[in-house]
Parts: C-alpha cells; structure tokens; sequence
C-alpha cells in the first residue's frame, strides 16, 4: 500500500492489551436482527433562528411529521389500500387480508403505538442563508411530573431502572403507567432495551401470565424484530426470517404471531412483483415469479412509497427543450458537459465518482446559476458544504442537506412548502436514508431538476434505506459515471481498493505510510504518537487536522480507548465540564445519524457551549451525555462525507470481522494529503478488500421504481 513506518523514528509501544472492540457495522449483518447500528454519521451543523423560532432539528423533525401527514392523506385518497399481493395464496394471503382489514378501518393501525397528534412543520419563505448564530440543542419532549413518577411506580413494581421513566413517559405519552401495565412488552419500544429485560418486566408484573405466545408479546417482538432490522439499514424483511427470529426469542407459531402483529397494525405486509399488473397483463405476470413475502414497519412503508412516486413525477418533469449548449460547451471537463447536458434534457439524473469527481456537479451549479436558473447544492456534512461552496465560487449555493430541510438555510419554502428552487444537486447521495430523501422530494415541486451525486464505494447511510444504490439498480434515470479519476497516492489506493484490490502505490512524499503493530495497546501507543508528533513534523499537517479512525466504538483500540489517550496527551484536563475541557475535539449529535464536529469552548448555567464549524452551539447539561462525546477518533460511518488533511486509520487485530471493502474504502479516503495505517490485521485486511463487499439491504425501493417504470412504458408508446 505504502511505505513502512522506519521503526527507529516511530518506536513501538511498551505494553499492550488484548483488542475485543465492538465492530461498527457496515451494513446489514447477515442475522438482520442482531448487532448495533452505527453510533453516528456525520451531518450538518446546528441551524440558526432567533431565539423564539424552532431550531435546526426541532424543524425537521417537525417537517417529518408534516411529510407523514401528507403521505397519509395521499395514501388515504387512493382507491383502496397499498396494493400488494393480488394473486397470493396460503399465508400470505392470510397475512394480506390481516393488513387489509386494518386499512379497512375494522382495526386501527395505531393500535400498538400511542403516538401524540404531530406538531405543524415550520415554513421559512424568506430567503437568505442565516449566518452561524448560537442555537440550543433541541430538547426531547417533555412528559409531566406526574406521568413520569406514575411511569417510575410502575418501572419499580416490574424491577426495571427508575431512569426509563422519563423517556418511557415522553414516548408513550400520558397514559404510560396504564399502558405498561396492561402491556410490559411496550418496554421493547424504548431504546436499549431488549427482549430478555422485557420479558423480565412483564413476569414481574403478570406473573405466570406472561408467557412466551402471550400475543402482546409476540405483538413487540415482531415490531423490535423489525426495529433492529432497521437499524442494520433495512427497510423491510422477508417475512421468512421474521418468522425465524420470532422461534429463537421462544415463540411456538411464528406464522399466527406474525398474522397477529399484521391484524394489529404493528407491521405491513408486502409483496411487490408481478402480482401487481393490470388485469389484462395476467399471462405474462403468472410467467414471472412472485417476488417474497415482505414485512415492514408503516413508516419505513408509507417513505419508500412516497418517494417512488416522487422520483417518478421528477422524471416525467422538467424542461427538456432547455439550451444548456452554450454551458455545456464551456464546462471545466468532458465528465462536467455530460453532466451539464443530462441535467437539462432530464428532471432526475444520477452522477457517480470519487472526490476530484466532486467538481462536476459543482460546475453545473455554477452553469444553471449562470443561466439565470435558483440552483443549489446540498452536502451531507459542513465540510462538505465548505469544499462544494469552494469549488462552485459562490458560498450562499452551497448548504446542508439537513439545514435546507429545515429551513435553517438556502432559499426558504414557498406557499405551497415547497424549496424556491429549480435544480438541486445532493451530494453524498449514499448517506440519504429513506425518511430523508422521501422528505425532500416532497418538497420539490414539478419542474424542478433534480441530480443524486455521491460515490457508490463508500458506506451507506445510518438510517434504514439504500435510496442511492436503489436508484442506480432500477434505472430509473440517465447515468453519468465520472471519468475523472482521484489523484495522488492515496486516490490511486482507494481507486484499487474500489475495484477489490489492494495494490502498493508509490509514496515519494510519505502520502501513504504503514505502521505495523501487534497488539491493541500498541496501536493505541503509536496513534498518539502518530497524531501528537509523526504527521506534524515529517508531513506538516497539525494535529487538530488529523483525524484519527477505527472501526467500532468500545474495546481496548476502539473510538473511546483512542479519545482517552489522545486526549491526556493532547488536551490534558480534570474534565470539568461533564468530562469536558476547554479546546477537547467532540462530536455533537443533535438527531441519530447525525455527527456535527465541534470544539469545546466553555461551560456555563446554560450548558455546554461549542464551536461547531464556527456555528456556535449550547447543549444543555441534561444533554451533554447523550448527545456530546469525544472526536479525536471517530467511526467510519461518522467520518463519511468529511475529510481531513491528514487520517491515521487504526486496525487492532480484532477490527478483521468488521472489515469490508465499503469500510476500507471510506476509511482510507478520509485523508487528503496523507494516510497512516496503524496495521494489526495482516491479511485480514486485504482479504475484506477482495472478497467482503458491501452487503444488500432488504428495501422495496427498487421493486418500486421498476413498478413505475413498467406502468410508464405502455403509456408512452
């Protein structure tokens, strides 16, 4: 890959300890139901507002409930309910008529869950992008004193922690106490909390009534199940392997507890496939197999159906007589004028590449703005923006994605809620879940031009969905593959690493450099040393601009081991506030799947104070812990869409079963001018490259878009 580390210059450590990391996952495990999800990805920074209007999470999560609402109200204007499975038989017949029914209106589909009525969407209809201003961190939704100590009397009497009280209260809403003692199992709905703990609360409570085919219990086992899927990145299950995690957790007939949970509302049911064309396709449907049974969760359901429909109103719009030759003819490179003439003659194109890759939707931003036309690009993270913003020459066309969702930058919304836009470039596109992306094609309106760019290497995103490799897979729109390749050392490594393999590069500058150690200790030894004192002075690259990354978060060399070291060596400090101090590297985390870097500044009565990306933020005490931890070292999946001057990537002898192409990938093109890797695999790490690609995540999008696509085709000829 590169130069060995001269061992004389960077001396090994004297001690060590056995690694026994928790691995942070890179897709969906082949056991959907089990491990933990990423801890985070990176994001945009906090918004701004005044101090009486929502902040930056507040508004989107509001903006979600709202699109909930629209998707709800489209689905209930249709003539019946989600068609799936006209011709089926047996169980899934049986499993269809049970979701039909509760569609129907004879049992309701909130029935499980106790939601509270979602709050209105904040609108913004002015314009401009608001400059960094201090923003509270969203606080959770507040429940009553008298809930939560009602919440904690029962918590009590069931043996479970008083500290779920608060957010037992807050989830499940005002008639929590009465609800967990008529259903324990709701338990299963806060996080953290498995089915073992459950099981436990509800014996406590019922006695020898609570058994393993209660179906209260098979009720919340079936939506953890799925829950947990979700969690791995999918967005429905077969119903095949739900069945066979139900029989593992003790249930004697996984096939009527799953009837059961679908006649109750807590999961839908699916089967997309030739079973859905018209009547007078019947002979060639009944010529093509019947895709599998599949259940999911409503509102995994009710996303990827709104933005099939969505990506397909985007295709059949837009002005496609537009003369974009003259931008075309004027583009930077031959991959830019490809891009720049499908983004005229299409509403929705696809563009893939590495990083140099990056200057191509850049330079039709800068074209469509020249033609007079409200174009804009959305990043995944701040630096992202940062780096777009630099390459497009203009900052205001250059936000976040999560900032432009909620308002908190670009143009606003107009009456209709919808972006004042009329071409929007995502970056990134990999790290768009299905929640996300569904969200913001709901809030483009017809006409407007939409291109998905980002690098089909790299990880996928924390939440549930694969939107932009489902999108390539249906061909659902014109495809622009860049021909600019990443240049330099590391992007001939990572070029390699894309195609499975690992190759030696030449590295005259020291750009790549291998540090081979033997054991977690040694690897925690020479991180520090790495970032404290190697790259500073033989690459000249300061250490707040080295980011140091691992594979999982616990262990002796994962995220938290590294940030105890290199802090004592970086920022020593008794960690007054909360565990921090003035100048600690940390991470915020205002919504799951979002990292914000930031720097501590100060403490105070309000909270935590932070500079995130020169955005200053206040995290109240109550939330420092949850939402703030330190980011010397980061996870992969936090790190994607940002990089640094330099990256050091740690490798303890334990990270090989959490080693894949994707991970490898993203990790090692973190770096723009220089990579360490702390080496402890061997050929565990060469072979995750050639043979562990990235593993399929179970959606329905694509079957979805192929749908649409198909429904399309009689119509045009």
């Amino acid at each position: 890959m590169g130069a060995p580390a001269d061992p004389a210059s960077e001396p090994g450590a004297d001690e060590g300890a056995s690694a026994g990391g928790d691995g942070e996952g890179t897709g969906p495990a082949a056991d959907a139901v089990a491990g933990e999800a990423p801890e985070g990805a990176p994001g945009p920074e906090a918004g701004a507002g005044g101090a009486p209007a929502l902040s930056e999470a507040e508004a989107e999560i509001a903006a979600q409930r709202e699109l909930r609402e629209r998707i709800e109200k489209r689905k209930a204007e249709k003539d019946g309910p989600i068609e799936a499975g006209g011709k089926l038989s047996g169980t899934a017949a049986d499993l269809l008529a049970a979701v039909r029914a509760v569609e129907g209106g004879q049992k309701p589909a909130t029935a499980f869950y106790d939601s509270p009525a979602p709050a209105p969407a904040r609108r913004t209809t002015t314009a401009p992008a608001p400059a960094p201003v201090r923003e509270q961190a969203p606080a959770p939704r507040a429940a009553s004193p008298e809930s939560v100590t009602a919440v904690a009397a029962v918590l009590a009497a069931g043996g479970a922690p008083a500290a779920l009280g608060r957010s037992a209260a807050a989830l499940l809403g005002d008639r929590a106490a009465e609800l967990l003692r008529e259903d324990p199992w709701q338990l299963l709905a806060l996080p953290g909390v498995g089915p073992d703990q459950a099981d436990g609360f509800a014996r406590a409570l019922l006695g020898a009534a609570a058994g393993p085919d209660d179906e209260r219990r098979t009720a919340a086992l079936t939506g953890w199940v799925l829950e947990q899927a979700a969690l791995r990145g999918h967005t429905a299950l077969d119903a095949d392997r739900v069945r066979e995690a139900l029989a593992g957790r003790g249930v004697s007939d996984p096939e009527a507890a799953v009837q059961h949970a679908v006649a109750e509302g807590v999961v839908l049911v699916f089967q997309d496939g030739p079973e859905e064309q018209e009547q007078g396709d019947e002979e060639a449907a009944e010529a093509v197999a019947p895709g599998p049974v599949l259940l999911g969760l409503d509102r995994y359901a009710l996303a990827e159906e709104s933005l099939a429909d969505g990506l397909a109103r985007l295709v059949n719009g837009g002005d496609k007589e537009a003369d974009w030759s003259e931008a075309s003819a004027a583009a930077p490179s031959p991959s830019a004028a490809e891009l720049i003439r499908a983004a005229a003659a299409h509403g929705l194109v696809a563009h893939t590449g590495g990083e140099a890759a990056r200057a191509e939707p850049a330079a039709l931003i800068a074209a469509a703005r020249g033609l007079g036309l409200r174009a804009l690009g959305a990043a995944h993270s701040v630096d992202g923006r940062r780096r777009l913003a630099e390459d497009i020459g203009a900052p205001e066309a250059a936000v976040t994605l999560a900032g432009l969702l909620s308002g908190a930058e670009g143009p606003g919304r107009d009456e209709e809620g919808a972006l004042a836009l009329d071409l929007l470039v995502v970056l990134d596109a990999p790290q768009l879940d299905v929640e996300t992306a569904a969200m913001l094609v709901e809030s483009l309106a017809d006409g407007v031009r939409l291109v998905l760019s980002g690098d089909p290497g790299v990880l996928g995103s924390a939440g549930a969905g694969q939107v932009f490799a489902d999108v390539l897979a249906a061909r659902a729109c014109p495809r622009v593959v860049s021909r600019t390749p990443d240049a330099g050392p590391i992007g001939e490594l990572v070029s390699g690493i894309g195609i499975g393999e690992l190759n030696q590069v030449a590295a005259p500058g020291k750009e790549v450099v291998i540090v081979p150690v033997r054991e977690a200790g040694e690897a925690v030894h020479r991180t520090v040393q790495l970032v404290a004192d190697s790259v500073p002075r033989a690459i000249g690259v300061p250490s707040e601009d080295t980011q140091v990354i691992t594979v999982g978060h616990g262990g002796a060399a994962g995220t938290r081991a590294l940030n105890e070291a290199l802090k004592q060596r970086l920022n020593p400090g008794p960690g007054r506030f909360g565990g921090f101090d003035p100048g600690d590297r940390v991470a915020h985390v205002p919504a799951p799947g979002r990292t914000v870097p930031g720097v501590v500044v100060s403490a105070d009565a309000e909270g935590l104070h932070l500079d995130c990306a020169g955005t200053p933020v206040v995290v109240p005490q109550e939330q420092v812990a949850d939402s703030v931890r330190h980011a010397w070292a980061l996870s992969a999946h936090q790190a994607a869409g940002m990089r640094w001057p330099a990256a050091v990537v740690v490798l303890p002898g334990d990270a090989a079963r959490g080693l894949s192409r994707p991970w490898v990938y993203t990790a090692f093109g973190r770096g723009e001018r220089h990579l360490s890797v702390v080496h402890g695999v061997d050929q565990a790490l060469p072979r995750a490259v050639a043979e562990v690609p990235a593993q399929e995540r179970s959606t329905r999008l694509r079957a979805l878009l192929e749908a649409s696509q198909e429904a399309q085709e009689p119509a045009e000829r």
